[in-house]
């Protein structure tokens, strides 16, 4: 097993690269980076100051060109990046030194993946704050989302299946088969706003705050109100997140039983006279949750860094989800790719995690006879 544990992180190595690469490649290729972001910013007031300044010097510039000059530089300029018209070049090179757009593609990629290796992510372009301060503090909101919501998933996904595999094909599998069909077929942030329309001041009830993980007399409530608010405040939320997650997983669980329960030792159990629950539990219940707990840790990364976006966003969540998309909007590049780095690294690590969970649940698994 530590052979194939070494292995497997070695692996991790080109995987991580490979990724990275690509990733930075499609994204440097997309209009409207950094040193376009920060033109259009600048450049409303500048050419007016530029068009003042060459009426007033009577067509010389400071530099000591003339305005035909600035202005052939100024195309030349804008040819490379839209809106620059009326900007100094010496800017232009400002704007690029400053954000590292001096340097060729390559330099750029190698430099940036040196600093990842230290865990050295560098400033944000636009927040002036460094990306790992902005990780942490975004951090413990979707936590607690990705936490609560796999829990309760899990812990109504798995009895319901077993449930369901048990009485397959009775009127119980049938109704509650199409309730959770149904629940998988709305998406997540549609039954957010349901449930703000209904539970949350929208048109009907007002049980429910509406945003953020924690009221704003947080600080004056004492223990068990702060442990009351910060669970109040997450009801929504978690319930909007759990609808779609727990429909797969039941399903996934009640497919598996069914898929043992027809296995001959299932037959020979309970043919030597064994309850009908110690073959269920006893025997069955090992070999059918193999899957579905080894997929616990990956569950839990998807959930974390992937569903949690439109939910942050409905209920007003600063979190991972929230930071990864305006820093894409804005392109940021320091929290673009310093978050993929490390969550990249990090999904690979949980996926190793994954498979040895295997061994965990089921001894027999000996992944040294399996090629990586």
């Amino acid at each position: 097993m530590f052979a194939y544990i070494i292995r497997r992180l070695l692996l991790i190595i080109p995987t991580l690269f490979g990724i990275m690469i690509i990733n930075f490649l499609i994204i440097q290729v997309a209009p409207g980076g950094p040193v376009e972001q920060m033109i259009a910013k600048l450049s409303g007031t500048a050419v007016d100051a530029a068009v003042r300044a060459g009426a007033s010097s009577g067509g010389e510039l400071a530099g000591g060109g003339t305005t035909s000059q600035a202005t052939g530089a100024a195309a030349e300029v804008s040819s490379q990046y839209r809106g620059a018209r009326g900007l100094r070049p010496e800017l232009i090179k400002e704007i690029e030194t400053l954000y590292g757009f001096d340097k060729p593609l390559h330099e750029r990629f190698i430099q940036m993946m040196g600093q990842y290796v230290r865990f050295e992510f560098g400033d944000s372009f636009f927040r002036d704050r460094k990306v790992v301060d902005l990780v942490l503090d975004k951090m413990p909101v979707s936590i607690s989302l990705g936490l609560w919501t796999t829990l309760i998933a899990y812990l109504i996904s798995i009895p319901l299946g077993i449930r369901k595999a048990v009485r397959d094909g009775t009127r119980f599998d049938i109704w509650t088969s199409a309730v959770i069909f149904v629940g998988y077929a709305i998406p997540s942030y549609l039954f957010a706003i349901f449930l703000i329309v209904v539970f949350a001041g929208g048109s009907y009830l007002d049980w429910f705050p509406l945003r953020g993980l924690v009221s704003s007399n947080w600080d004056e409530l004492s223990f068990f109100g702060k442990v009351g608010d910060y669970l109040w405040h997450l009801v929504l939320p978690v319930v909007a997140m759990t609808i779609g997650g727990f429909a797969t997983l039941t399903m996934l669980t009640k497919n598996s039983f069914i898929e043992e329960i027809g296995r001959l030792y299932v037959v020979t159990a309970r043919a030597k006279g064994l309850s009908e629950r110690r073959v269920l539990y006893g025997h069955v219940f090992r070999n059918a949750m193999l899957i579905v707990v080894a997929g616990l840790p990956g569950s839990f990364i998807g959930i974390l860094f992937t569903s949690s976006l439109l939910i942050e966003v409905i209920f007003s969540l600063d979190g991972l989800g929230l930071l990864g998309f305006e820093a894409l909007l804005g392109r940021d590049y320091p929290i673009i790719f310093g978050t993929m780095f490390f969550f990249t690294l990090l999904g690979l690590v949980v996926k190793l995690i994954g498979d040895l969970t295997y061994v965990l649940v089921d001894p027999r698994i000996d992944f040294e006879k399996r090629a990586v």
